[in-house]
């Protein structure tokens, strides 16, 4: 049997007054998803460990049965891995947004959905100017890129700006984790933080000169002005999912996101990148759809990510969201169903978000989130619908970490 994992970030979230106390889930038009949960079985799946922030990077990774507390280094070094960064024994790898500052405060934490082409003007003009033997900016996607600093400490306060939207952005600079034994050859904590809270000082003042933001402004638009680095950490020890489990000979990933592409390379898949595939809600869903049918024609398993449900959640945008998952379930998982419920070999399908992203919190909650699991010939429980609700009512109860994983892959 094969197994594909089709998630739906951030999708989960909380009951709105606009909808009369639904949910987005349970308000979208969702026959797809809904027909998986009717035919299938269900449950609530806890994915980010105690100690842990719930952020995608590790969310993601503990749903594909990994143990945080032995391989967690930030989201860095994993997008590091993506874009095809080898790190040095030295490096420290820390995610870097472009962002939007106004009135002192987080406008929002993706410069004003820059493109990938925009972003990578502004890195590049940053790395001429900031960078050094020491210092490396590296192009990603959209508004998420790399900064890469030999002999730093990844024993660091950071905070994610998606978690902090509307909130002054000086309080939540840089600071040292206290009480941490120094590390040779390494910055200390307090010279870490003091070098990052320099580049974002520095960087604020080029790129309010630069000829991009500066036309921006003159249209009235939002100006990319400013880089928050977070979430590093060094080069990560992971074993890939052949090592952990047998039915895994080969594996895809597929995901519009740096970040989701280097959980991938370390868990040993191939990285499929799909033409057109944004991040946003016009991502072509078609074509990671045909994506993950084409791999699954090859290889035992499949990772298929979907960012837009996410972004909308971080925008407060209540309406793209539904619209986003209205998406998801017409122009993903039905055609996927549709095909592979023709094939010979079965196939076993797990549906679920990472983690919830609240529309009216705008950031990320570590709270449990509905998944389903679905194959031809499954006893199906009591749920007829996938949604929070509905889902913590199925037969598989309340999971956590690897749990999941373990279910799944018994099939």
């Amino acid at each position: 049997m094969k197994h594909i994992i089709i998630l739906g970030d951030g999708m989960s979230d909380h009951p709105i007054a606009k909808f009369n106390g639904k949910t987005p889930l349970e308000a979208a038009d969702t026959p797809a998803m809904d027909r998986l949960a009717r035919e299938g079985r269900s449950g609530l799946l806890a994915t980010i460990p105690d100690g842990f922030k719930p952020g995608s990077e590790v969310a993601n990774t503990a749903i594909l049965g990994y143990d945080l507390n032995e391989v967690y280094e930030g989201r860095g070094p994993l997008e590091a891995a993506s874009i095809g960064y080898e790190m040095r024994p030295d490096d420290m790898a820390i995610r870097c947004n472009i962002i939007t500052l106004a009135d002192g405060v987080i406008k929002n934490h993706h410069g004003g959905h820059l493109t990938t082409e925009e972003g990578d003007l502004l890195i590049k003009y940053l790395d001429e100017k900031l960078g050094s033997d020491r210092v490396k900016f590296i192009t990603g996607i959209q508004y998420r890129h790399l900064l890469v600093i030999r002999g730093e400490s990844k024993h660091i306060e950071c905070a994610p700006p998606h978690d902090h939207p509307g909130e002054e952005w000086k309080p939540l600079l840089v600071k040292p984790i206290p009480q941490i034994a120094e590390e040779p050859g390494r910055l200390s904590p307090q010279e870490t933080a003091d070098l990052i809270n320099n580049l974002i000082i520095r960087s604020q003042e080029l790129l309010a000169k630069h000829p991009f933001n500066l036309e921006r402004e003159a249209k009235g638009q939002p100006t990319a002005n400013s880089i928050w680095p977070w979430s590093g950490g060094y080069r990560p020890r992971m074993m890939t999912l052949q090592e952990s489990y047998p039915q895994i000979k080969t594996g895809t990933v597929i995901s519009a996101v740096d970040l989701i592409r280097g959980i991938g390379h370390y868990a040993g898949l191939h990285i499929k990148i799909v033409p057109g595939a944004t991040g946003l809600a016009n991502t072509n869903y078609e074509g990671k759809a045909q994506a993950a049918i084409e791999a699954l024609r090859t290889d035992d398993f499949v990772f298929l990510h979907i960012e837009a449900t996410d972004e909308a959640g971080h925008d407060g945008d209540l309406d793209l969201k539904t619209k986003a998952i209205e998406y998801l379930d017409h122009r993903v998982v039905n055609p996927i169903i549709n095909e592979i419920e023709k094939w010979d070999e079965p196939v076993c399908v797990a549906l679920l978000p990472d983690h919830a992203t609240p529309v009216e919190k705008r950031i990320h909650v570590g709270e449990p989130v509905p998944f389903t699991i679905w194959h031809k010939g499954i006893t199906p429980d009591s749920v007829d619908r996938y949604s929070e609700t509905s889902c913590a009512k199925g037969s598989y109860g309340l999971l956590r970490l690897s749990q999941f994983m373990e279910e799944f892959m018994k099939f």
